[in-house]
């Protein structure tokens, strides 16, 4: 036993000592290799993944990712002092001293450590001509990141930006690093987590000089990294690039819903901005430009504007009131101007007529008989309780509400309640005598273009919508919950009839305000509106819905400051139409009289007639 233990005792002492003199003859008698243990370490690297691609409804690529070059530099690496090698450095990076200096110092309070970017988005030529040269200037090195690449300047105000992280960004997620980018609006803000997907990481073996030694050497963490999820939208990317293109010098809007689903195809707001130039070296410039531009390029009006509905608010109007059993289709009332102004050859109209000839005092009374029919003692309490009805009926079309839209910043409108009135003439002491203007879309009432072209898919519903919503699919497991839940606006569908008949008429009457919406072959439903915005030219505004019988599309156009919305919004939602149902446009007088339209000038020439507040279109008018 003893011999044993021995024996072991000797081997053990053998090969410990074996291996200390090897240990110390490479200390001390090869210092070459404590020279290479010393520059060699391992590093380790994240690799940042490609965002998630965005498609329209057809699968057709609109946002994908390409390859971008950042210089960086790594402040502990730099050789010293910096005076000796800054100005050849600058004119290699394609920088002053001065900016080169302040990036350097930046770099340096941020981490001697860590690599922090020094110029952003070389582009391919500038990346090749620097790289040449890297190995005279130790401490900087390139970084090849992914970012956006839209396919083509459309959309910019529904996909939004992607730019880079602030400080609170970096501070509330610990997924991103200084450099990343993030969706900072729109879908690419709304679907930030789903796009942005999961970064890799890679160690590796580099020099003192920070250039890499051996690729081979790994971790047990080690992953490539995961692309992100692609994006379907509802758009239809060539509705959308058309609408643009007829939105082309002009301000306004332009949304088109497909009502059975309430997918939108369309998002235009007019002016728009390139997002492509958003991404990359002259993003700053670009944005300062778009931010000094008085027309507010960046302004998404389609969602975040608001105006007086005009004279389109009078169907909604005339579906509560048959609802409520107030009037019925064949209900006439006095063209009686004492109450209020109103223009046409018209005197006594029911309901239908009403709505073609857009007649200010039917839909007074109209809504005095709604309002009057409220609970209480006397006509003050009456008018308030009676508003209050009214309101909420009102808002279950969606009036006054975000319609389950899930881009930031969508206004809500307003339609006001007794609240409102309360505080403005003291509780109780006002009646409908006050508020009368709400009863053809003006006074204190406010929506969007949103809102709009959702009535205008629930006019062809005939009482029923879709929350309207932008995207299809989400990483091939298809629409998110939550979108496109139906709403039911509690009207009963056979009361539609009269307001679809003249909705028809509008377009398809002789003497209808809407003639220019015209399409041969497809039955369009439309009613036009001239909103005020004193002093200047009053909006023109259209909503519509075709085909009559099966609708597969309802839009609203805006087009600010432009005149009678017969003139303007009713031929630009007939051509988005008819290219949307038949793949073509058949006027080309109609198509080249919106594209060389110049609608600059907000301002009535003084000579001009004053045209009424609410409609003043020729009802004769028949142009393309």
């Amino acid at each position: 036993m003893d011999t044993r233990f021995r024996t072991v005792v000797l081997l053990v002492v053998f090969f410990v000592g074996a291996f200390v003199l090897r240990l110390a003859g490479l200390q001390l008698f090869q210092p070459e290799w404590a020279d290479k243990a010393d520059s060699l370490t391992s590093n380790r690297y994240t690799i940042p993944p490609s965002r998630g691609l965005i498609l329209d409804r057809n699968g057709e690529l609109m946002v994908g990712s390409k390859a971008t070059h950042d210089l960086t530099v790594t402040p502990r690496l730099l050789p010293k002092p910096w005076e000796d090698w800054l100005p050849d450095a600058a004119r290699w990076c394609g920088m002053t001293e001065q900016e080169l200096g302040d990036a350097l110092e930046r770099a340096r309070r941020y981490s001697s450590h860590k690599a922090s970017s020094v110029r952003k988005g070389l582009n391919t030529s500038e990346h090749a001509r620097m790289a040449s040269e890297r190995h005279r200037f130790p401490g900087f090195a390139f970084r090849t990141r992914p970012v956006r690449d839209h396919l083509n300047p459309t959309a910019g105000h529904l996909l939004g930006e992607y730019a880079e992280t602030t400080a609170d960004d970096l501070a509330s997620d610990p997924f991103y690093r200084m450099g990343d980018r993030i969706g900072r609006s729109g879908l690419e803000k709304v679907y930030e987590l789903e796009l942005r997907g999961v970064k890799g990481r890679e160690s590796v073996m580099v020099d003192a000089r920070n250039q890499v030694r051996n690729t081979a050497a790994t971790s047990s963490d080690d992953r490539p990294a995961e692309a992100g999820q692609v994006l379907t939208l509802t758009l239809d990317l060539g509705l959308q690039q058309f609408a643009e293109s007829l939105m082309d010098g002009k301000k306004g809007s332009v949304v088109a819903i497909e009502p059975a689903s309430g997918e939108v195809l369309a998002l235009v707001s007019a002016p728009d901005f390139d997002p492509g130039r958003l991404v990359g070296p002259e993003r700053g410039e670009y944005y300062r430009q778009l931010v000094a531009d008085p027309d507010k390029p960046l302004f998404n009006r389609a969602i975040k504007a608001t105006y007086r509905p005009g004279s389109i608010w009078k169907m909604v109007q005339g579906l509560i009131a048959l609802d409520e059993g107030r009037i019925r289709p064949g209900t006439r009332f006095p063209c009686d101007r004492n109450l209020i102004g109103c223009h046409g050859p018209h005197t006594q109209d029911d309901l239908r007529d009403a709505v073609v000839h857009s007649c200010n005092p039917y839909f007074y009374r109209v809504m005095q008989r709604v309002v009057s029919a409220g609970d209480g003692s006397g006509r003050f309490e009456k008018a308030a309780n009676g508003l209050d009805h009214w309101r909420e009926r009102t808002m279950a079309f969606g009036f006054g509400t975000s319609l389950g839209a899930r881009l930031p910043g969508t206004s809500t409108g307003n339609v006001p309640g007794s609240p409102d009135y309360d505080r403005v003439y003291g509780s109780r002491r006002w009646d409908f005598g006050t508020i009368y203007s709400i009863a053809i879309g003006e006074g204190e009432l406010l929506t969007t273009p949103l809102q709009m072209a959702n009535l205008a898919a629930t006019l062809a519903n005939r009482g029923w919508y879709r929350l309207p919503h932008f995207v299809q699919d989400v990483g091939g497991k298809g629409k998110p919950s939550g979108l496109g839940i139906r709403q039911e606006t509690g009207v009963d569908p056979k009361h539609f009839s009269p307001v679809v008949d003249a909705m028809r008429d509008v377009v398809e009457r002789q003497s209808g305000t809407g003639r220019r919406a015209r399409i041969n072959g497809i039955t369009v439903c439309g009613k036009t509106g001239s909103v005020q915005d004193e002093p200047r030219k009053d909006h023109s505004v259209f909503i519509a819905f075709a085909p009559m019988d099966d609708p597969k599309i309802a839009i609203s156009v805006y087009v600010e400051n432009s005149g009678f919305g017969g003139e303007w919004a009713a031929p630009i939602a007939a051509l988005l139409i008819e290219q949307y149902l038949t793949g073509e446009v058949t006027s080309v007088s109609r198509l080249n009289r919106i594209l060389d339209a110049d609608l600059s000038d907000p301002y009535p020439e003084p000579e001009e007639e004053t045209a009424d507040a609410t409609e003043g279109e020729d009802p004769g008018d028949n142009g393309p």
